[in-house]
This record gives C-alpha cells, sequence and structure tokens, in this order.
C-alpha cells in the first residue's frame, strides 16, 4: 500500500528520547517502540540511524530525522532537525521510508532545501518538511516535499510563543491551501485534540511528549498542583 495513503487517520508516535536521557538506551527505546505499536500507533517517528533502524522491524512506516545530542541555547534560531546532506544519506541508508527535515527558510548546512528534497526523492523516500509558518509550508510544497508538517510551529523565531495547545489555526491555513497531506504535531495532550485535528483535516497527527516522555508527563502533573 501506498505510505502516505497508509497513514491516512492514523496517530503517528514520536519514538525519542536524548543522549542524555534514561529512555536513550537502545533497549529502552525498542521497548518504547514495540509499547506503542501495541496501543495501536500507525507509524513512528525516530531520530538518529540506530533507532531508525530498530524501527524498521516493525511493519509500519518509519519517519527519520536526525537532532544534536544537545540542543544549544539558540535552538530556536537555528536549524537542528536533519540539517544537511549528510544527515539526510544516513538516514537513507538505515532505511528510513520518510525523512524529516526542518522546512524553515533559515540557513541549512552547505545546501538548500531544494537539495534535501532532491536527495531524498533520488533515493525514492518520502520528503516531509517540519515548518512553523504558512508561508514556509506553501515554500516546500513548490519545492517538491511530499508531505507538510506543523512541527516547529512556535518554536523558531518566526512563529513566535507557541500557543496553549496544537496550532490548528496553522493546519486550518495549510489545509486549505495546499493539495498535500498536513500532518498536525506540536503540544497535543489529549484525545480530544486529535479528533479535532482530522475534522480540520488533518492527514494523521503525530504525538510524542504525551505518550513517549514520562519526564515532561510527570512534570505537568507536578505543575497542576502547584
Amino acid at each position: 500500500m501506498d505510505i502516505i495513503e497508509n497513514l491516512k487517520g492514523k496517530i503517528v508516535v514520536s519514538s525519542q528520547a536524548m543522549p542524555d536521557e534514561p529512555l536513550y538506551k537502545e533497549e529502552c527505546m525498542l521497548a518504547m517502540m514495540a509499547s506503542v505499536i501495541n496501543g495501536g500507533a500507525g507509524a513512528l517517528r525516530v531520530a538518529g540511524a540506530r533507532d531508525v533502524k530498530n524501527a524498521k522491524r516493525f511493519n509500519v512506516p518509519v519517519i527519520g530525522l536526525t537532532k544534536p545530542d544537545k540542543l544549544p541555547a539558540n535552538w530556536r534560531e537555528i536549524v537542528y532537525i536533519t540539517p544537511g546532506l549528510k544527515e539526510v544519506r544516513d538516514l537513507i541508508d538505515a532505511g528510513a521510508d520518510i525523512i524529516a527535515f526542518d522546512g524553515t527558510s533559515r540557513e541549512h548546512d552547505n545546501c538548500t532545501l531544494q537539495d534535501i528534497i532532491s536527495e531524498i526523492h533520488h533515493a525514492g523516500r518520502l520528503a516531509m518538511a517540519d515548518i512553523s509558518t504558512p508561508q514556509e509550508g506553501i515554500n516546500c510544497a513548490k519545492l517538491g516535499a511530499d508531505i507538510i508538517s506543523t512541527t516547529l510551529a512556535g518554536y523558531t523565531l518566526e512563529s513566535g510563543e507557541p500557543t496553549e495547545g496544537p496550532d490548528y489555526e496553522l493546519l486550518k491555513t495549510l489545509v486549505k491551501t495546499l493539495d498535500k497531506p498536513i500532518i498536525l504535531e506540536g503540544r497535543i495532550w489529549e484525545p480530544e485534540d486529535v479528533k479535532k485535528a482530522f475534522e480540520l483535516g488533518a492527514h494523521c497527527v503525530v504525538i510524542g511528549s504525551a505518550i513517549t516522555r514520562p519526564q515532561l508527563i510527570t512534570r505537568r502533573f507536578i505543575e497542576g498542583i502547584k
């Protein structure tokens, strides 16, 4: 079945951890992936070649990306998700079905957005643009990105401060403007958020922290009783 069609109406789980977090251990990440697949996840979004290779053990589409081991203090100002062609090639070699990359207009590592998309397509994979504004989504669609995701909304200087919940306004604008699959990602905490996303035309929904980041889940409860 076509991968994009297979994602329609599904929940994709972002199974990620930073190297300084307990869950980053390979056996922990594998257990996390297996758990969310058992729970019904329709695809996995994972970071780094190691986790892409492990995710391929499961019979679901794998979205691969890269991130630095530690985000710098100015992370809102820079490209850090799959920033260049080397990272794209590493993910291709690892077997990712879809390559997610920073689709903003900010400076990438010695390449352009067109270079990244062309490299992904040359390998026969799908290009997923993580964007933060409508114009970025429009630009990536024109350049040939196969999928547009709201991943970076509220996490760049260009998109301003994050909304309380998911950026539904960005989702609505992209769905109305583009003839591309639009993914809602970012600050999804409740089943109602997912239901609303599909009502607004999201092709699929990516959930990360609410499922796979226990330290953030715990912190929400702690802050809720202060």
